[in-house]
């Protein structure tokens, strides 16, 4: 792959392992600041809503100069929210915060992805997104024991003793230790290599870029391959954010788990996911990728049975099972959408345009999420609820594509050249 390769993903690994720590550490912020319990989910919502808002622009933005120094800006921006948040107050402050960290997510995520089509040829793009993914769900599992450790009350006893300036609570210390991860990530960046393509700005104007932007969502989902693997991701991205949450809630009700214990469960998960990450590179070409969308609608059969699950081990592998089958079919789908967008549009604008869907995704399954808790509605529910929309939204996907296929073939599309915007 290259040293270049290798570099980014030691620049992602940090960033994303700030990034989950530093969400532990939030939603213990707001337990500390005596908020209510529907706001937790808003946290992810505020963290994402700038990808939302900004995405007609970061594409732009992504493809204006060396990406390597888009993502040391991304990376410094979201040390400016760490700023923010330790000296956040109330509530909202604290929410207004860690949307400032969003802002410097939804700045970083179409350079991180977009540097990949940029130094790689189409057939290593599903290996590199098995890399990616696998690294950055184990940033994920790091970041969340992390996150969890460093909340617990014998670990910040002992971090308290340190005796640094304004650092009052273990919050305090937590959010200077997450800003160390954040500054690794930044200097790694400007290790980067320039890839040599054109950075020059073709339109600066909002309007001209919004203009564009509209016509690059148009185009994806239009594409018989981009828009089912755009449903795919979108889908996965928002059931998986709100998957966070969930298991949150289901640890406290289900096993009595605080906080700290109930991370760790997390990173479960996110261990599932590397596993299913690295099969799916081994196991599946680009071509072949449309072939994993049935896992996805055994994925969401699988999490409703974690209702009637009250032993941890057992929820540990059913936890793990469910990881698995996301990380397998999100990659291929990942590469795919990847391959199509570059083709069609460019890498930085493909990134963009996916970003905006999946977070618009994330941000619909969060404030589902937020105003079940608000109407008090019992977490079993909530998850029988989840996963039968996961599985019967997959249903209606896989029918979609092979309604597409008995039309027209599109699979001989997968792999060629040919630019279109």
């Amino acid at each position: 792959m290259g040293r270049g390769f290798y570099t980014i993903m030691g620049a992602q690994f940090f960033s994303s392992l700030a990034d989950n720590a530093l969400l532990v550490v939030a939603i213990a912020l707001l337990i500390d600041l005596h908020a209510p319990e529907y706001l937790t989910p808003i946290l992810k919502f505020v963290f994402v809503l700038f990808y939302v808002l900004f995405a007609p622009f970061v594409g732009a933005f992504a493809d204006s100069m060396a990406k390597g120094w888009v993502m040391f800006i991304s990376n410094s921006i979201k040390i400016i929210g760490c700023i923010l948040l330790f000296f956040a107050a109330h509530q909202i402050s604290a929410l207004g915060a860690y949307a400032i960290v969003g802002l410097g997510a939804a700045a970083y995520s179409p350079a991180k992805y977009g540097i990949l089509t940029e130094l790689l040829p189409p057939e290593k793009l599903v290996i590199a997104n098995g890399w990616m993914e696998g690294l950055t769900v184990g940033s994920i599992i790091l970041g969340t024991v992390i996150g969890g450790l460093l909340i617990t009350p014998s670990i910040a006893a002992v971090l308290l003793t340190i005796n640094l300036p304004l650092v009052n609570t273990a919050v305090d210390a937590s959010i200077i230790i997450i800003m160390l991860f954040y500054l690794i990530a930044a200097i790694t960046n400007l290790f980067i290599p320039d890839t040599g393509i054109d950075h020059r700005i073709l339109k600066k104007n909002p309007i001209s870029l919004f203009h564009d932007f509209v016509t690059c969502v148009r185009l994806l989902w239009s594409d018989k391959l981009g828009q089912i693997s755009l449903a795919v991701t979108t889908l996965f991205w928002g059931a998986g954010a709100t998957l966070q949450f969930i298991v949150l809630k289901w640890a406290e009700v289900a096993l009595g788990y605080a906080l700290n214990k109930a991370a760790l469960l997390q990173g479960v998960v996110a261990v599932g996911i590397a596993l299913g990450a690295v099969l799916a590179a081994k196991l599946v070409s680009l071509r072949r990728s449309l072939d994993v969308i049935p896992i996805g609608i055994l994925m969401g059969i699988v999490v409703i049975s974690i209702v009637f699950v009250r032993d941890v081990w057992l929820a540990v592998i059913l936890l793990v099972i469910i990881g698995g089958l996301a990380g397998f079919f999100v990659v291929p789908m990942n590469a795919l959408l990847q391959h199509r967008g570059h083709i069609l549009m460019g890498a930085g604008h493909s990134i963009a345009v996916q970003n905006f869907n999946e977070n618009l995704g994330i941000l619909a399954m969060l404030s589902l999420y937020a105003l079940l808790i608000w109407f008090d509605v019992h977490i079993y529910i909530v998850i029988a609820l989840f996963g039968l929309f996961v599985s019967v939204t997959m249903i209606m996907v896989r029918k979609w594509h092979l309604s597409n296929q008995s039309k027209q073939d599109s699979l001989h599309l997968i792999g060629t050249q040919e630019r279109q915007f």
